[in-house]
């Protein structure tokens, strides 16, 4: 017989499944952050090559190396020892609190710095991206530094960070542990918990519990009981149930709803740090019968670990063990029906929690095989405690892209003068700002910005630094509205979108000279972004992020003018806080000639008079009081984010990630006005797809009157009939118009003002609210109030 009396078959061995991980690294190959006015401790070996890349441009570095008896060697990485390395010693002296674990780790280490030598490069005109390579000859650590003092508010001399790739020499074989990250402090236990195993331990109140992902995407299930109860024989369990019912979240997180508690409603432990973020706390840690039932009888679990390492405490064994599933991703679709998928932990993720009474604890490396719930690879995990005389502040990690290094959430530096006035912080893009105040709350504070002044904290908006001589060309080329209209002392509201149309960000421009801007927004992409393109076109043009050289408060309301009028000293080349118009900033001072550097703009997102005030954060406190001591008399209150939502909807301004996504055009965000297709003669990125959008409608931004009280969210449906014909972006009971509003993103078919149409609640079917499509803005929609 011949070939042809067979079947044809695809030829070859079988083809690997294709999975983009972008976020992971090749063995061997590491990555570590260096943020601007920051540093680095990084050990390293023989033969080690060492990258440093200027991220974001305009930064030097300063390199120390050190042999493994603590001496200073530049040597040791074939560099020269240029400099004295005074901007890393001056960071060590400013106090840095973010310094502190590499001060640790050096003295742990016992580096020499006195006659230490480093090797300096990079200036503040290197272009983003340019890197440097050392390979290291000998073993031994490494500071790598980004040093630089605080930015001027009308310059840009802002620190930036640098990214530092090491190839090791040596890649660890499989099975092989990775490295553990340097303790948070000295710690009081350091527990290995091999692959599928457990491990109890005791710990006392007040005492500091960290949960490590060793190599990551590795699951583990947590389970405690208080000390005092089990000498009691009271042997309750952290009790999820109960946790979720309390909490009113699906696990508990940094901030408010951080803590854990057991079925008499005892919390036994809070949630101080997470830099992973995705858990799952509704399913049992994996017991006998589920590896049973699914062909697999035998298999190690959770469960049975748990009983094994908590006999010796007196706790009863149970079949499955309800538990805190740290780095476990599961979830339930719209049938009811529990998918899983890989955890989102990296090397290094931990959660970190503090124990409210003394507590016997136990921990598991999950040993499921048999999905991807660790990956297809199983791991460590490692515990550590601290004492409890340490204070951890809370924090929750963001990456900006997926291979960026976490930032964990910090205070702002208007913090100590907000959190004078309330508790309620909530994590708002990496910053903890106030919700609503314990005085007023969010409806005093929403009259009170209505009728006289607010105060608030907007220190978590993105700020960049765009200077060279290219700059103008990349705002225009990036931006839809036409820069080059924009004159010096000017702001203007604009977008960034996509090639396809659909929105990076929303933000202001502010121009400070012919080739200086700085772009405010809401997210750290943005200058990721105009990096990109300019990287692209081959521009000379920097974009640095100087967030953390300046912080913000708005004041807003009719009385803003009158308050900050008082407190606001500008030279006779700058416009006074009287002559300052619309969308336009000042550059001056708290006081007199001498006060506190500040930057004032007329802008705001209240949709009422209002201003900004931008000063560097080692200012914050004096700017705070000045205006606070300035608006007692004409009624300034503090303002949370609850009231500025509400203020929002009402004025129809757009919030990013409800109103608007990279599917949404400015068109049907609303803002199409941004968008001068017919007088912006230069080209920009996104033109050809929004003309085509513009020409060819499909949806558009609305305003609803609700004919119900009823609470209405955001994502909920509008029907016209059975058909769905839109969504509700946001929503909120208007106190100024005395009804329920909504902004909504409807098909252009059923968008003109009067149409009668129903929000679906529920399924969409079975419950529904007539509304009404009225004109966008619902308040003052010609802006007046602002303009005033």
């Amino acid at each position: 017989m011949t070939l042809a009396n067979y079947p044809a078959v695809t030829s070859g061995p079988p083809k690997p499944s294709l999975i983009l991980q972008p976020g992971l690294l090749l063995p061997g190959t590491e990555r570590y952050h260096v943020p601007g006015s920051g540093a680095m401790l990084i050990e390293i070996e023989a033969g080690d090559k060492i990258t440093v890349r200027n991220a974001e441009g305009g930064q030097p570095c300063e390199l120390l190396a050190f042999d493994k008896d603590g001496r200073s060697d530049p040597a040791i990485v074939g560099a020269p020892g240029n400099s004295n390395a005074a901007g890393f010693k001056a960071l060590l002296l400013s106090g840095e609190e973010s310094l502190g674990g590499l001060r640790a780790g050096m003295e742990r280490r016992k580096l020499q710095l006195g006659s230490a030598l480093a090797t300096r490069f990079f200036d503040h005109n290197t272009p983003a991206g340019q890197q440097e390579s050392f390979t290291a000859t000998r073993d031994g650590a490494l500071v790598v530094a980004a040093p630089g003092g605080p930015m001027a508010i009308d310059a840009h001399d802002t620190t930036t960070p640098l990214v530092v790739m090491v190839q090791r020499a040596r890649i660890r074989p499989r099975g092989e542990a990775a490295k553990l990250p340097d303790p948070l402090a000295d710690p009081v236990l350091d527990l290995r918990v091999k692959s599928a195993t457990a491990e109890a331990y005791f710990v006392k109140a007040g005492d500091y519990i960290q949960i490590i992902d060793v190599d990551g995407r590795q699951c583990t299930d947590f389970q405690c009981f208080s000390a005092r109860k089990l000498d009691k024989g009271r042997d309750l369990a952290l009790d999820v149930t109960a946790t979720r019912s309390v909490m009113g979240h699906a696990y508990p997180m940094p901030g408010l709803h951080a803590k854990y508690f057991d079925q008499d409603f005892e919390p036994l432990v809070e949630v101080v740090q997470d830099t992973c973020g995705r858990h799952d706390a509704f399913a049992l840690a994996c017991f006998a019968k589920y590896y049973d039932d699914i062909g697999y009888p035998g298999h190690a679990n959770c469960s049975t670990n748990f009983n094994g390492a908590l006999s010796s405490y007196g706790v009863t064994p149970r079949a499955g063990w309800m538990a805190a599933n740290f780095f476990f991703n599961t979830g339930i679709d719209a049938h009811g029906v529990m998918f899983s998928d890989e955890p989102w932990s990296r090397p290094g993720d931990y959660v970190l929690l503090r124990a409210l009474t003394d507590l016997v604890c136990v921990s598991s490396a999950c040993p499921d095989d048999t999905t991807p719930a660790n990956g297809w690879n199983l791991t460590d995990i490692h515990v550590r405690t601290y004492s409890g005389q340490h204070k951890f502040s809370r924090a929750i990690a963001r990456r900006v892209t997926p291979d960026a290094e976490p930032k964990m959430t910090r205070e702002t530096a208007f913090h100590s003068s907000f959190s004078k006035h309330t508790r309620n912080f909530v994590e708002y893009k990496g910053y903890w700002l106030a919700n609503c105040f314990s005085k007023e709350g969010p409806i005093e504070e929403y009259w009170a910005c209505r009728q006289k002044a607010v105060v608030m904290d907007l220190s978590a908006l993105r700020k960049f630094e765009v200077t060279g001589p290219d700059s103008e060309a990349l705002m225009q080329y990036t931006l839809t509205r036409d820069v080059k209209k924009l004159g010096v002392g000017q702001v203007v509201y604009t977008a960034m979108c996509y090639e396809h149309g659909g929105m990076i960000d929303d933000g202001t421009l502010l121009r400070l000279g012919k080739d200086n801007f700085r772009w405010i927004c809401g997210d750290d992409y943005s200058g990721e972004w105009l990096r990109e393109q300019a990287d692209k076109l081959g521009l000379k043009v920097l974009v640095r992020s100087s967030t953390d050289q300046m912080h913000n408060i708005a004041v807003q309301g009719p009385n803003s003018r009158d308050i900050l009028k008082q407190v606001v000293w500008t030279p006779p080349h700058q416009p006074s806080l009287e002559e300052l118009e619309w969308f336009r900033f000042t550059i001056g001072r708290i006081g007199d000639a001498q006060g506190v550097p500040i930057v004032v703009s007329r802008t705001g997102y209240t949709g009422e008079l209002g201003y900004e005030v931008w000063c560097h954060p080692r200012d914050a406190e004096k700017v705070f009081d000045a205006v606070w001591e300035a608006g007692q008399p004409l009624g300034l209150k503090p303002m949370g984010l609850e009231a500025l939502d509400m203020l929002r909807i009402e004025s129809g301004l757009i919030f990013a990630g409800y109103d608007f996504s990279d599917q949404t055009d400015p068109f049907e965000a609303g803002i199409g006005f941004t968008v001068p297709l017919k007088t912006k003669t230069d080209d920009f990125i996104g033109r050809e797809a929004l003309i085509r959008r513009k020409e060819h409608p499909v949806r558009k931004m609305v305003g609803l009157d609700i004919d119900a009280n009823i609470a209405v969210g955001h994502g909920d449906c509008v029907h016209v009939g059975r058909a769905q014909i839109g969504e509700v972006t946001s929503s909120m009971r208007s106190p100024i118009l005395k009804k329920n509003i909504a902004l909504a993103r409807l098909d252009v078919a059923h968008a003109a003002v009067g149409t009668e149409v129903e929000i679906g609640k529920l399924d969409g079917q079975q419950k529904r609210l007539p509304a009404t499509v009225v004109a966008f803005a619902h308040y003052d929609p010609k802006k007046e109030r602002p303009r005033s």
